[in-house]
């Protein structure tokens, strides 16, 4: 973990949980990869999650090494460490981005659309819905989510940062 001028830096197959209000969350370069960012503005816990792949079934070996390099072992982790750092369940605002088709442009795996459909899955069982998400698409992204206002920050290649809102629907709502 790499921290400058109160950025702790989310690697791939990585987590960080903080109740920190003066720093932020950042993961860079999300292509089929999928953040997921989680907020509760009263606590002002916020964590952040990188993760690789849909299924830790695909191996068993380095989930156990590594559980955040899969959604159904790295997500249930940032929640309970978000839990332990005084989040609430009915508080949090949770949001997601990645997913992209960077690097199969033929489809073959389609590990950007299984991601973002082990994510849905998982938070729906769970009883968590997303509040925004960038997802899919072609670009890869980079994300920052700052700890004391909850503010969801997006960065597509050679794009500017753009802050992701919540919308009442749950569609993605970007703003200059």
């Amino acid at each position: 973990m790499a921290e400058q001028r109160g950025q702790v830096v989310v690697g791939v197959a990585d987590c960080r949980v903080t109740n920190e209000p003066n720093s932020s969350l950042i993961t860079y370069a999300l292509g089929s990869c999928i953040a997921v960012a989680i907020h509760d503005p009263v606590s002002q816990v916020a964590g952040l999650l990188h993760f690789m792949l849909p299924e830790s079934s695909l191996d068993k070996v380095k989930a156990q090494q590594n559980p955040y390099m899969f959604a159904d072992t790295g997500v249930p982790l940032l929640f309970r460490q978000a839990y332990q750092a005084g989040a609430e369940k009915k508080r949090l605002v949770v949001r997601t981005a990645g997913g992209a088709q960077v690097m199969d442009a033929a489809g073959m795996f389609n590990i950007g659309k299984r991601n973002c459909l082990a994510v849905r899955k998982i938070l729906w069982q769970a009883g968590l819905m997303i509040s925004s998400e960038a997802v899919g698409g072609s670009d890869a992204r980079t994300v920052r989510l700052e700890v004391a206002s909850g503010r969801f920050l997006l960065r597509t290649a050679g794009g500017q940062e753009s802050v992701m809102e919540r919308s009442g629907n749950g569609i993605l709502s970007v703003n200059s």
